[in-house]
């Protein structure tokens, strides 16, 4: 037996153990959370490559099937936040068709208008009115509540969520490092797998994709291109959480504006970015959180003020619509503006020589100058909005009206339409030709003027502190921001439940007439509803009565949920695949590493006989 021979043995015994001892640790890590499996790799040499030597120690590694499983994670971690906020928001309605849910607590409503109407001089009938518009304004109120609980919620995951992302970003740097520095092979993999754990973490939190370098570091970066890490580098996330949030509290690009939180990324070299103004953060559970917080759940919000709105001033409101009128020179409409308050604002439609046709409207305020007006708190955002202040004198309404609209209009008062008439004309020969003119003018002038002649009524009042109408005014804020949780039965209808059928002093307790329009005002007269509430589409207002709308709320929030659900469902298939392939190429199979067990102990098997034989023959030399 030759020496080469004997080398060779000894060192096929000693790199076999060294396989053994792999295959070992592969098995003892079935199923350990980041343990990529291990193989060895080995050389060969001597005379005509005819022995063996140990080479690295290396993870089986497929860079694409670890790409896919962190989109993958990002997806289900965004999806699964959409689907269980949205399942809570969902809740907060009731069941559609019980009486306790939102719709059957509004038809309730309806039903005791219709009651009393059949028997206008039941007392009883006039009470079950009160006491069913207090359970709807309640259930209204309790409804936007819970809408804000969920948004501080939000805001405090939002607040978590970030503080882990950043100690992960900063795990990953140190991992760097020290992987950079590591020449052992079984040191350096378990490094290598504690940092892909890490990034895998990470990617629930925020979309990221990493760039492994030359010495074993990787670089990560957003989607969106922010760099996160590089090599020993990390960005610092944090928040500025705002507490218990409210409907007034809204995200903007300006600190001074912002109401709610936002995440900031400190670079190693001191500058900062907030990533929500970037949009930087396209998906995992931070983006679901800032879509919730800023998104979803405020337009759940607006369509609870909406309709909180829409019922208040179903029953108060009449609606001023203009006449045709021409002049020389020009032609326009007549419309009676008589009894106009803060915020009851005047919708024109015009038509240009091309056939488009937008709005421009018109918002009254108490104030000089007028107040400001939020573009999304009208019923369309896309119109021209010009505020103006509106004085106590109808006659002068259309004065002021013209300070305010200025040229290419002609406006002017006109009484024989009525105290608060005006008319408003476009040059007969202008590009622009008024198409109609209407208005939703508050009858009432206090909360206590509920005999006022007219069969509409304060039923409902603004109850944020005193009680007072509700107009829709800008005066001092929009009245309309959470007006949901300010909603409430006018005090002076509750303590005088005769004045919903009594229109005047002087009118019977049988008269069915402020019954029968109250009960109309909701089921059958159409309001237009603003675009923000996003039941009419992007951007589009949606006309409907009271009672539908309220309807189409809930029909909308539980599509948005079952929507919500289907794709988290989706999502946790692709997210499911994906962990299959991982765990297909990178994972411990137990009967593929006994297999490759029994093989090495064959081979250590064979390779120990070789030595054996070789002791065996020098002891018998020696014995010669």
């Amino acid at each position: 037996m030759s020496l080469s021979a004997l080398n060779t043995a000894a060192a096929g015994l000693k790199t076999t153990q060294a396989a053994i001892g792999i295959v070992s640790q592969n098995i003892a890590n079935v199923g350990t959370t980041g343990y990529v499996k291990r193989s060895l790799d080995t050389v060969a040499q001597g005379p005509g490559n005819s022995g063996v030597a140990l080479g690295t120690i290396n993870r089986v590694f497929d860079e694409n099937s670890v790409k896919q499983l962190r989109l993958e994670t990002s997806g289900a971690a965004y999806t699964g936040m959409m689907a269980d906020v949205r399942t809570q928001l969902d809740k907060l309605y009731g069941t559609p068709g019980t009486t306790s849910a939102l719709d059957g607590v509004m038809n309730s409503f309806t039903l005791s208008l219709q009651t009393l109407g059949a028997d206008p001089s039941s007392a009883p009938a006039r009470s079950s009115v009160v006491a069913a518009a207090s359970n709807l304004a309640t259930k209204i109120g309790s409804i936007a509540e819970g809408v804000q609980s969920l948004r501080t919620a939000t805001e405090s995951q939002l607040s978590n969520d970030t503080s882990a992302a950043s100690g992960l970003l900063s795990s990953i740097a140190q991992l760097n490092v020290k992987i950079a520095a590591t020449s052992d092979d079984g040191s350096k993999v378990a490094l290598l797998d504690q940092r892909d754990q890490a990034l895998n973490s990470l990617s629930g939190y925020l979309d990221v994709q990493a760039s492994v370098q030359r010495d074993g570091t990787v670089t990560v970066m957003t989607n969106s291109g922010m760099t996160l890490v590089d090599r020993a580098s990390a960005a610092t996330l944090s928040f500025d959480g705002r507490g218990t949030l409210g409907p007034e509290d809204s995200y903007s690009a300006d600190p001074a504006q912002r109401g709610v939180g936002t995440i900031t990324a400190t670079t190693p070299g001191g500058g900062t970015i907030d990533l929500v103004a970037s949009n930087a953060i396209r998906s995992g559970s931070l983006a679901a959180g800032i879509e919730l917080r800023d998104t979803v759940l405020p337009q759940a919000q607006r369509q609870l003020d909406d309709l909180a709105a829409g019922l208040s001033r179903s029953l108060s409101d009449s609606s001023a619509v203009g006449t045709p009128a021409t002049a020389t020179g020009g032609a326009g409409f007549d419309i009676d503006l008589t009894g106009l308050s803060a915020g009851n604002a005047i919708t024109i439609s015009l038509k240009d020589a091309n056939g488009a046709q937008r709005n421009l409207i018109l918002v009254p305020s108490n104030l000089t100058p007028p107040a400001a007006v939020n573009r999304t708190d009208v019923t369309d955002p896309l119109a021209t909005i010009v505020p103006f202040t509106v004085g106590s004198d109808p006659a002068k309404f259309g004065t002021e009206i013209a300070a305010a609209l200025g040229s290419p209009f002609s406006v002017s008062s006109n009484p024989t339409v009525g105290k608060g008439g005006v008319r408003i004309l476009a040059p007969a020969n202008g590009t622009t030709m008024i198409q109609g003119i209407s208005a939703s003018v508050t009858q009432s002038k206090t909360v206590d003027d509920v005999t006022n002649g007219k069969p509409q009524i304060p039923l409902f009042v603004d109850g944020g502190g005193q009680a007072r109408l509700f107009t829709g005014s800008f005066d001092g804020g929009s009245q309309l921001t959470g007006f949901a949780q300010r909603i409430a039965v006018n005090p002076a209808v509750a303590a005088k439940t005769e004045s919903l059928v009594k229109i005047a002093s002087s009118t019977t307790e049988s008269d069915k007439t402020r019954p029968q329009f109250l009960y109309d005002a909701l089921t059958t007269a159409s309001r237009t509803f603003s675009a923000a509430s996003g039941i009419g589409g992007i951007s589009a207002p949606f006309t409907t009565s009271v009672q539908d709308f309220t309807q189409k709320i809930i029909d909308a929030q539980g599509a948005a949920t079952a929507t919500a659900q289907f794709l988290d469902e989706g999502q946790s298939i692709a997210l499911a695949t994906a962990q299959g392939r991982f765990a297909g190429t990178s994972g411990v199979k137990i009967d593929e590493e006994m297999s490759k067990l029994v093989g090495l102990q064959t081979a250590y098997t064979a390779n120990a006989r070789v030595l054996t034989a070789a002791r065996d023959m020098l002891d018998t030399l020696l014995r010669i």
